[in-house]
């Protein structure tokens, strides 16, 4: 077949070989996909249906998806949908995704150099001691922990005015 290594998302499906990627690429793409996650989506598939929901489940090895409290086109609500990967034509994101970078470059300019994100957490670290994610402080105390949350809320404030 060539010299391109090749990987199938269901070795018992009839699906086309797909070239591998690199593991940098894999794992940005699924990280990308994570942040959908408790997000609202539209699933089309394959064969043109429309679903919109909450993503609350992926596997990433087949792209499958779990979808809670969606809809199909013609408004009729289903609790729960699981679709199988190779049926998904495309997912559509609903939600403008929070800006984690804008958010620790703001904070960076009261805790100069004190400032990491940790990407697949999608959370900050300040001071290596106050992790804040896109909700708010999630574990820190103290006044520089009060001083960072007060730099949160005024960053989710100009968000919201489009600033």
């Amino acid at each position: 077949m060539g010299k391109w290594p090749v990987h199938t998302f269901n070795a018992g499906a009839s699906v086309s070989p797909v070239i591998s990627l690199s593991s940098t690429a894999d794992r940005k793409f699924s990280e990308e996909l994570a942040l959908l996650l408790q997000k609202t989506v539209i699933v089309e598939t394959n064969s043109g249906r429309k679903y919109t929901g909450l993503l609350s489940g992926v596997d990433t090895d087949t792209l499958s998806v779990c979808i809670s409290n969606c809809a199909d086109e013609s408004g009729k609500a289903i609790h729960k949908l699981f679709l199988n990967g190779p049926s998904i034509a495309q997912i559509y994101s609903m939600e403008k995704p929070f800006d984690l970078q804008a958010l620790a470059d703001r904070v960076e300019r009261v805790f100069p150099r004190m400032v990491k994100i940790v990407e697949g957490a999608g959370v900050i670290l300040v001071m290596d001691k106050i992790r804040l994610s896109e909700n708010g402080i999630i574990e820190g105390s103290g006044p520089a922990a009060e001083r960072v949350q007060r730099v949160y809320e005024e960053f989710v404030k100009d968000q919201g005015k489009g600033t």
